[in-house]
């Protein structure tokens, strides 16, 4: 309690080599128990926002938003997808009691036209998004009353087509191997948002220290 951490840098900021982002006055070995922990966590989130904040970056311009997924570190989820927002991203399903989420996985075990009639009787006021790997799955739903369609893994090419089917009678997203290189393409198809694991699950660590 007596440890005093006076912030230099808002939430937010960005920083260059050598910034100083906030002071710690305190008992020195006090500080040093908490120091790594601190650090590791200070890192790791940075690592997130900063990730999240270059894909942002790279469809600015666009009417697209960037969102993170459920792939998250065991009992980090809530302050990874903080970082998330702070890198100007949007958060998303936190889990799957959030809304009804029809995957490939589901579709293996039963059709999915099927299944999306079964979600919408008993959706409960929840929102259904319906994942699809293909035009054909997409043409066997198109017309249900849900709310998103969630193109897995699919080319611009494929995206633009399914978007054209859709005629904005549903939210859409696009997800699976999103990177650098792929990004803008994707986001120029006119999909609503872009949903990347990746911010998430495989992020550099901001290089932090303490110096006493």
């Amino acid at each position: 309690k007596k440890i005093k951490f006076i912030i230099k840098k808002k939430e937010g900021s960005f920083v260059k080599k050598d910034d100083v982002i906030a002071t710690v006055i305190g008992n020195s070995n006090k500080i040093l128990i908490a120091e790594r922990v601190a650090l590791n966590f200070l890192s790791h989130i940075s690592g997130v926002a900063t990730k999240t904040n270059k894909f942002v970056k790279l469809i600015k311009g666009t009417k697209c938003k960037i969102c993170c997924t459920r792939k998250t570190v065991p009992n980090l989820r809530l302050l990874q997808k903080y970082a998330v927002k702070i890198g100007g991203g949007f958060n998303h399903r936190f889990n799957l009691n959030d809304e009804f989420l029809i995957k490939d996985n589901h579709v293996a075990i039963m059709d999915i036209r099927n299944l999306v009639k079964l979600a919408i009787k008993s959706k409960k006021r929840k929102k259904i998004t319906v994942e699809v790997d293909s035009i054909s799955q997409l043409k066997k739903i198109n017309g249900l009353k849900f709310d998103r369609i969630l193109f897995d893994n699919m080319g611009p090419s494929q995206i633009k087509q399914g978007i054209k089917i859709l005629k904005k009678n549903y939210e859409t997203e696009a997800s699976g191997n999103i990177n650098k290189k792929n990004i803008k393409k994707i986001a120029a198809t006119g999909v609503n948002r872009i949903s990347i694991g990746s911010i998430t699950h495989s992020v550099d660590a901001i290089d932090f220290k303490l110096e006493m």
